[in-house]
């Protein structure tokens, strides 16, 4: 860690690591619909809730902006699944036709 203050490129590893982090979170919302349909949301919540209070209860600024990505990404989630489950009924992404439709 001290490598990254030294060269000062906490910033960007922070930068890229939030690429990385939104970038995973888009398959999940896809794969999560199709499996699960809209009823995983909650699963986004804990996993949101746990890593807000994770970002607030460590120190390193490194992690805690880690973690308040990961918990901001898990929220923003929540919305994109029921977006995405919009757009499955529009076509645009395939249905799982194993799994009941919801209403």
């Amino acid at each position: 860690m001290d490598f990254l203050a030294e060269y000062n490129v906490t910033g960007l590893v922070i930068g890229i690591a939030t690429f990385l982090i939104i970038g995973l979170f888009h398959p999940l919302v896809i794969k999560g619909e199709y499996y699960f349909g809209v009823r995983c949301w909650w699963a986004f919540l804990l996993m949101g809730i746990a890593a807000v209070i994770g970002s607030i209860a460590v120190k390193h600024i490194l992690w805690s902006s880690l973690l308040a990505v990961w918990g901001a990404s898990s929220f923003w989630s929540i919305g994109e699944l029921f977006q995405q489950r919009k757009r499955v009924a529009k076509g645009w992404f395939p249905a799982n036709p194993k799994r009941k439709s919801e209403s």
